[in-house]
């Protein structure tokens, strides 16, 4: 509760909730206790002087009573809700008493300025001081008392009531530190969460046998066995979110040892976000296995490009696409142009932007084929975007080895149509979302995108605008990923399908590429392709028993694993970079640019040509088109047998090296 001023400029008393007129009442009496009590210690109660003094000066308890409420409700004192009160909620105290008390002591020097016969004179002025002391002692023990009560009322209840401790999880918390204490605090103010914290574990020795809201630190992780079975625990919560993939793993582990389950807290990549809170307590997956430290974004070179600029995200409805329109949406573009081909898909991220709390960005959705160069053409021109994020692409590596012309008029023309539409319209950034399958690629979906970056960087060298590619592997929960099929395997009962026991890939989560490529986008130059830091590379094989486990499952006892060979088209192990490109560290240690070799743009748009003439002609035969792309990327090593006829000589676009900025 506080003053409100009104368009008068008059000072209005609002309305008291309940609450907040019992509080007052005990104030009134608080108030009256303190003032008395000042006499009393200052004048030895019930001695003459004390009578004398209370007797005489008795009426100034009104005005203290005046400007200690009036702080009290300037500071807010009555609208707080003291069962979540804090070292805030203690400062505002003190300050509202200090207040008060000041007031006090100038009601009180102005009414004995005028000598013997004013009506203050002679008043003890160091009553002000044990007053002041008495009310901040006994308002805030008010306060808190509330406090101890809300928090007590229920865990004294469990206490009593048996039957109630049977519905409430007992809890260890992994991390006593700020996340942990957070995580304990709203255990015990919410009981809806059926959840009983009852001991911390840290490896900080210094820790070990303190107390952290009424819960102790037991002691390190390597004793969690001991520590579960001491404090008869059937759940760990782990609440360190900087804490490694590795780290999560370990104790991920142990505790299907024990036999207790295992939840988290957001880890700090999903906090900065901005989307989650630090208490929000979930089951632990995938994602926390592979968690890495936070990328370091330069927020400044962002807003940079981005703030007040239209803004094209194509593919705007995808997984990549639709979080980079998220991200993007955050610094505030004058216009974001969501384009897809599926109207649906759009739909949904369209809507679900509109919710976005700031609402000044003018969000425009557009449906287009990239392969339609005169639609491409019509909204470059109509709109004339600053920056595009080209994110539309055929990535399904299968269906693209069965298709292959399709994965050629989207990945190779479609981005050419939009690279050469940029081009005329003056497009000042164009940021290509490439993928590993591009280094030394065998399969279709693979060279396609070799031949994207080929295509980026020719039209950045020609004219000499910041249009850049970014490289990196699988994103997890993409709905082209194997997490999804291995989790639909996993609730059908089995079995869960692998191609290699020994297959790797790269991954990362989708916030985390997204904010890459943005950052990406605003340390390009001209013509670089960007390699993100994908940490190390993660065996299927493991994959699929992390997420048997997740589930609360065995593998081989309850979910079996198959092994059905390779895929056409598919490798063993991804790469990052070719054998001729060498890695460049950048400002940011999460992103590296690789140095191209400058192609002939002659040679590259003459082979262009001879595979446009073969799609236009219906010449669409799986080995005719390999072939015609191995023209264009000599590395391209078809696997499996699958290239139909004869391998041609590399004609080589090779023309010089491609300047790299770092």
């Amino acid at each position: 509760m506080h003053l409100r001023h009104g368009m008068t400029g008059a000072w209005k008393l609002p309305r008291l909730a309940l609450r907040g007129r019992h509080l007052l009442l005990v104030d009134l009496i608080v108030v009256c206790s303190a003032f008395i009590l000042g006499f009393a210690l200052r004048l030895d109660a019930p001695s003459t002087a004390f009578q004398y003094h209370i007797q005489r000066f008795a009426w100034l308890l009104l005005p203290l009573l005046v400007v200690r409420i009036g702080s009290n409700l300037y500071f807010h004192l009555y609208q707080r809700l003291w069962r979540y009160a804090s070292i805030e909620e203690v400062q505002a105290i003190v300050l509202a008493t200090t207040g008060g008390s000041v007031l006090f002591g100038l009601v009180v020097l102005g009414l004995s300025m005028g000598g013997f016969g004013s009506p203050a004179y002679g008043f003890p002025r160091s009553i002000i001081g044990i007053e002041w002391l008495l009310s901040t002692a006994l308002l805030g023990g008010s306060r808190f008392s509330l406090r101890t009560v809300q928090a007590q009322r229920w865990v004294g209840g469990l206490r009593l009531d048996s039957t109630h401790v049977s519905q409430f999880k007992r809890v260890l918390i992994v991390g006593a530190g700020d996340a942990g204490a957070a995580v304990a605090r709203e255990l015990q103010i919410r009981p809806r969460l059926s959840m009983l914290p009852v001991g911390f574990v840290d490896d900080d020795p210094d820790k070990k046998g303190k107390w952290i809201h009424g819960v102790q630190v037991l002691g390190p992780c390597v004793d969690l066995a001991d520590l579960v079975d001491r404090s008869q625990a059937n759940a760990v919560i782990v609440a360190m979110p900087s804490a490694s993939g590795t780290v999560i793993r370990e104790i991920l582990r142990a505790c299907k040892e024990i036999g207790v389950s295992v939840m988290t807290v957001p880890g700090i990549a999903e906090l900065i976000s901005g989307r989650v809170a630090i208490s929000q307590i979930r089951p632990v997956d995938l994602e926390d296995l592979l968690r890495r430290e936070p990328a370091n974004v330069d927020l400044e070179s962002i807003a940079s490009y981005l703030r007040d600029a239209t803004v094209m995200i194509t593919g705007a409805g995808g997984s990549i696409g639709s979080e980079l329109c998220r991200q993007i949406l955050d610094f505030r573009p004058a216009r974001l142009l969501l384009l897809g081909r599926g109207e649906n898909s759009i739909y949904n991220i369209h809507m679900e932007l509109q919710t976005h709390p700031d609402g000044a960005t003018e969000l425009i959705p557009l449906i287009a084929d990239v392969r339609d160069l005169p639609r491409v053409k019509t909204l470059m021109g109509e709109y004339r975007p600053a920056v595009v994020f080209h994110a539309a692409a055929h990535k399904h590596v299968p269906l693209m080895e069965a298709n292959p012309s399709e994965a050629v008029a989207t990945n190779v023309f479609g981005t050419k149509n939009l690279l050469d539409a940029s081009a005329e319209v003056g497009v000042g950034r164009f940021v290509l979302v490439s993928t590993d399958k591009a280094v030394n690629p065998t399969n279709v979906m693979g060279a396609t995108k070799r031949v994207a970056e080929l295509l980026m960087h020719e039209t950045a060298v020609r004219t000499g605008r910041r249009y850049v590619a970014v490289r990196f592997g699988n994103v997890l929960g993409s709905r082209g990923s194997v997490v999804p099929l291995f989790k639909r395997q996993i609730e059908a009962g089995g079995p869960v399908t692998i191609t290699h026991p020994e297959i790797t890939r790269f991954f990362m989560t989708i916030p985390e590429a997204a904010q890459l490529i943005i950052q990406a986008g605003a340390m390009g130059s001209c013509g670089e392709t960007f390699v993100l830091d994908m940490g190390q590379p993660i065996r299927i094989y493991d994959l699929a028993l992390d997420l048997i486990r997740l589930s609360g499952l065995e593998p081989f006892k309850d979910i079996e694993i198959r092994t059905t060979g390779l895929r056409p088209g598919e490798k063993l192990y991804e790469e990052l970079f070719t054998a001729s490109e060498q890695r460049v560290s950048t400002r940011n240690s999460r992103i590296f640019v690789s140095a191209l070799q400058r192609q002939d743009g002659r040679l590259l748009d003459a082979d262009l040509q001879e595979l446009a003439a073969l799609l236009s002609t219906g010449n669409t035969a799986e080995g005719v088109v390999r072939e015609a792309l191995t023209h264009l990327v000599p590395e391209f090593s078809p696997a499996n047998g699958t290239m139909g006829g004869r391998r041609s000589q590399p004609r080589g676009h090779v023309a010089g090296q491609a300047r790299v900025v770092s």
